[in-house]
């Protein structure tokens, strides 16, 4: 007669975190990639390549609060002048919680953007000479 109380082994126990860091840094440089974002918390952007080599802290002005499947992300920044805060919110918003979600299976479920300033074309081109003099 077979044997009905089989034992079975115990499933493994397995847990993914990541540091506040990691998700900061994630947030930074997809933020980053919205052309209407100047800086995060005073930090100058040029190039994708200056904003992520330039040994910039791109987390700056990012706070992250991490649970196990979710986060909450709130971050400061300046913008263009003369461009749209609501749907720079809106696409920044959409950009970090899609690649947080693609990256760590994290859910962004709590966003805040605080626009700290607003930068001309003129005042940007200025940082830009005074950064590189």
């Amino acid at each position: 007669m077979p044997n009905t109380n089989q034992t079975t082994k115990p499933a493994v126990d397995q847990k993914l975190t990541f540091d506040d860091q990691v998700i900061e840094k994630i947030a930074g440089i997809t933020a980053s990639r919205v052309s209407e974002i100047i800086s995060l918390d005073g930090n100058m952007f040029s190039e994708f390549a200056d904003k992520v080599a330039s040994g910039t802290d791109i987390t700056k002005g990012i706070k992250v609060d991490a649970g196990e499947k979710q986060v909450a992300v709130k971050m400061d920044a300046t913008i263009e002048y003369g461009k749209s805060a609501p749907e720079i919110f809106k696409d920044v918003c959409k950009e970090v919680a899609a690649e947080i979600e693609k990256m760590t299976g994290l859910k962004l479920v709590k966003f805040e953007l605080h626009i700290n300033d607003v930068m001309t074309k003129a005042e940007m081109n200025a940082d830009k000479e005074r950064s590189v003099n």
